[in-house]
C-alpha cells in the first residue's frame, strides 16, 4: 500500500510541478534571478517531499509549493510593471571596469576580488584589460563586455558590404515526418518538396532526419545514418 501511495504522490507532484513551472514562465538558468533560483530549488525540494510522503498530509506540501510558485509569479509581474521595484527585486547591472579604470566599489558589491575578475575576463577571451572598454556584471551573474573599438570584430558595414538579411530556417521534415504547416509557410507544397528530394536522391521521407528551407527556397537535407562506423575523436 505504501508503494502505491508513493507512486500516486510522485505522479501528483510531477503534474503539479509541471503546471506551476508553466505558470511561473520559461526562463533559462542564465536568466534566473537569485530569488527565482532559490524559489525553484525550494519548490523542487517540496515536490520531492510530497512524492515520498507516506502520510495523508500531501496537501500541506502542495499548498506550500503553490504559495512559492505564485510568489515568484507575482514578483515577475510586479517587476514588469514597476521600474523601481524591478531594481529592488531583480537588481541592476554593475559596471566593474570602464575606460581603463576598475570600479573598486562595484567590485566589492559583486563580492569579487581582482583575480576572480581577471579569470572571468580570460574565460571570455580577454587576456589584456587594455582590450576592454567596459565590463559589466548583469543581475543574472553573467558578465557583458564591450571591447575597445580597435579590437572589436569588423562588421559588414565597416567593409561597405550589404549582405541580404538572413531569417530563421523553417523545418519542413523532422524525423521522417513532413511538417505540412511549416511547408506551406514557406510558400511551397508537397509536390515541390517531392521534386526537391528526388533531385537530391531521396525517394522516401523516412530516410531523412531533418530538412530545412531558407528564405531563398534552398532545401538542406540531413539523411538518417544507421550503424555509422566512425571514430569518436573526443575519446
Amino acid at each position: 500500500m505504501q508503494i502505491v501511495n508513493v507512486i500516486l504522490s510522485t505522479l501528483g507532484s510531477v503534474i503539479v510541478l509541471f503546471i506551476l513551472t508553466k505558470i511561473i514562465g520559461n526562463k533559462q538558468m542564465s536568466q534566473l534571478s537569485m530569488f527565482d533560483y532559490i524559489n525553484g530549488i525550494t519548490i523542487g525540494s517540496i515536490a520531492a517531499e510530497m512524492a515520498t510522503s507516506l502520510e495523508n498530509d500531501f496537501w500541506l506540501p502542495l499548498i506550500a509549493m503553490t504559495i512559492y510558485a505564485f510568489s515568484t509569479f507575482t514578483i515577475s509581474i510586479v517587476t514588469c510593471k514597476s521600474i523601481k521595484l524591478r531594481k529592488l527585486l531583480s537588481g541592476k547591472p554593475l559596471i566593474i571596469f570602464h575606460n581603463g579604470r576598475l570600479n573598486q566599489k562595484n567590485l566589492f558589491k559583486a563580492k569579487l576580488d581582482i583575480n576572480e575578475f581577471l579569470m572571468i575576463c580570460r574565460n571570455n577571451g580577454y587576456f589584456n584589460l587594455a582590450d576592454i572598454y567596459t565590463a559589466m556584471l548583469e543581475p543574472n551573474g553573467k558578465f557583458s563586455f564591450i571591447p575597445v573599438a580597435r579590437k572589436r570584430p569588423a562588421t559588414a558595414e565597416d567593409l561597405n558590404l550589404f549582405p541580404s538579411q538572413e531569417d530563421v530556417l523553417v523545418n519542413v521534415i523532422i524525423d521522417g515526418v513532413v511538417m505540412e504547416k511549416n511547408l506551406h509557410f514557406t510558400g511551397n507544397n508537397l509536390i515541390w518538396l517531392r521534386n526537391q528530394l528526388n533531385a537530391q536522391g531521396f525517394k522516401d521521407v523516412s530516410e531523412i532526419t531533418l530538412a530545412t528551407c531558407d528564405t531563398d527556397n534552398n532545401l538542406s537535407v540531413y539523411k538518417k545514418i544507421k550503424n555509422e562506423k566512425t571514430k569518436d575523436v573526443t575519446e
